[in-house]
């Protein structure tokens, strides 16, 4: 796929994924800028348009086409502090995102939702995950990319404590239920926004992890 001049509209620039594939995209000349809200400001940058605060304010306002669309948004429901705080931001915020990314042009969307992700998972978490992916799949994209990775690894600024306990079991663990790193899934993303499809394509973690080599 050709990107030159194209312009991508990334959420979740401050998170961990979402750091890596902003210095991706970035560095990638054929990129003809990116446009990233966030909460915080984002280290200055000749191709990076950065709106600064909240996401549901700032959606609405903004401008200019924007032709592919990637999705880091996510949280736990220890940070989020209760379910419905987590849902607000892993549901409703990643839709309202998509929404507004399609409203604007974007053709494309890539998003990272979670291994296990189904509206029937007898977890919250999972659930959650599912009811999202559905809702992504009712705005009828052209092209729409579900990145659903196991365990993410890497260095947070604020560090998960179960997540730093499990890293050495869940890095052997086969298949699609093995841990993979932020940065491999960014370059996997990366890699999913050079392919053309139509339609809805999902992207298990086991394959996320061979794409990001």
């Amino acid at each position: 796929m050709h990107l030159t001049h194209q312009r991508i509209l990334l959420a979740g620039a401050t998170g961990l994924t979402g750091g890596y594939l902003l210095d991706r995209l970035l560095n990638e000349p054929a990129i003809g800028g990116v446009l990233a809200p966030s909460r915080r400001p984002l280290v200055a940058n000749p191709q990076l348009e950065n709106p600064v605060g909240n996401l549901r304010v700032l959606l609405p306002q903004l401008t200019g086409r924007v032709d592919i669309a990637h999705c880091c948004l996510g949280t736990t429901i220890k940070q989020a502090g209760s379910k419905t705080a987590f849902r607000a931001v892993d549901l409703d915020m990643v839709v309202a995102f998509a929404k507004r990314a399609r409203e604007m042009g974007a053709r494309h969307l890539i998003v990272i939702s979670a291994v296990g992700a189904d509206v029937n998972s007898w977890a919250f978490y999972n659930r959650v995950k599912g009811e999202m992916e559905n809702a992504l799949r009712d705005q009828n994209w052209p092209q729409l990319t579900l990145c659903r990775p196991s365990l993410l690894l890497g260095k947070r600024d604020k560090p998960r404590l179960g997540e730093q306990l499990a890293a050495p079991l869940t890095r052997l663990i086969p298949g699609k239920y093995r841990a993979i790193d932020a940065s491999q899934l960014a370059r996997a993303m990366w890699q999913l926004t050079l392919e053309e499809h139509h339609g809805v394509r999902v992207v298990e973690s086991d394959e996320l992890r061979k794409l990001g080599k």
